[in-house]
């Protein structure tokens, strides 16, 4: 069972463990020699690794502190849903809900499928809601709460969400106004902590990257993962159109 791969990745992980914090706050304005201080406490054997030069660029002619500003967002926010993604590839592969997933009474995908199967057979209908979500999600992280935090390329803290209380105060009720911590029970943790967290966070994230896409291959292109071939399952669809046969741009 696919399980069993987690027991040996929590293993791994502790080459990721993060070093002692070289410092005890996270600067909102960061610049290069902040990512490669940064990376040299993530990971004191390989340290900055950046062989595309990303950190160099210019995006659209905004300046240093906004590409770095969103090149952090962005890998915190991959490294997040990837996280998402891998303990829910191995939730599915051995269990499902026991309830109708949709009105009329028809059940969810059998764990007996692989999960990118299980993903196809999901009407298009609920994958449209799925993805609602998701956008409003995005909007709300996009215009920082409706102006309660800047915009991550212009100051914000790297993956700090923004809070509800404005959606919460003027539109509906939300339980807790804090997405990652809506029951305040984190509200009196030390500086200290959050970043030896926030540190953790990243390497974890990055870890979960190569392992979802590590189960994605298994699957998809037999032999390319030799540590996975006793329990890949094939599978025959393309993991990267996630309407397949139910809605395309071109037809």
């Amino acid at each position: 069972m696919k399980t069993a791969v987690l027991a040996s990745l929590v293993a791994a992980a502790s080459a990721f463990a993060p070093a002692p914090a070289v410092r005890t706050t996270t600067s909102v304005s960061e610049s290069k020699a902040d990512l490669e201080s940064l990376a040299g406490a993530l990971n004191p054997q390989v340290k900055f690794y950046d062989p595309l030069s990303l950190s160099d660029q210019d995006f659209w002619g905004k300046g240093s502190e906004f590409t770095i500003g969103w090149l952090r967002q962005s890998e915190i926010k991959h490294g997040r849903i990837a996280m998402f993604a891998f303990v829910g590839y191995c939730v599915q592969s051995n269990v499902v809900f026991p309830w109708a997933q949709t009105l009329d009474g028809t059940p969810h995908p059998s764990a007996d499928l692989v999960p990118e199967a299980q993903w196809d057979a999901v009407p298009a209908g609920a994958k449209w809601q799925i993805f609602a979500v998701i956008s409003m999600l995005e909007l709300w992280d996009e215009c920082g709460g409706g102006g309660a935090l800047p915009h991550y390329t212009k100051g914000r803290q790297p993956g700090k969400y923004p809070p509800f209380t404005l959606f919460r105060d003027n539109v509906h009720f939300v339980l807790g106004a804090d997405l990652y911590d809506p029951l305040g029970f984190n509200k009196n943790m030390s500086e200290e902590t959050k970043e030896r967290r926030l540190r953790a966070e990243l390497n974890n994230g990055r870890l979960a990257q190569l392992a979802i896409f590590g189960f994605l291959c298994a699957d998809k292109i037999p032999g390319s993962v030799p540590a996975l071939n006793s329990i890949a399952i094939p599978y025959e669809g393309d993991p990267m159109i996630p309407f397949e046969g139910q809605f395309s741009y071109f037809g």
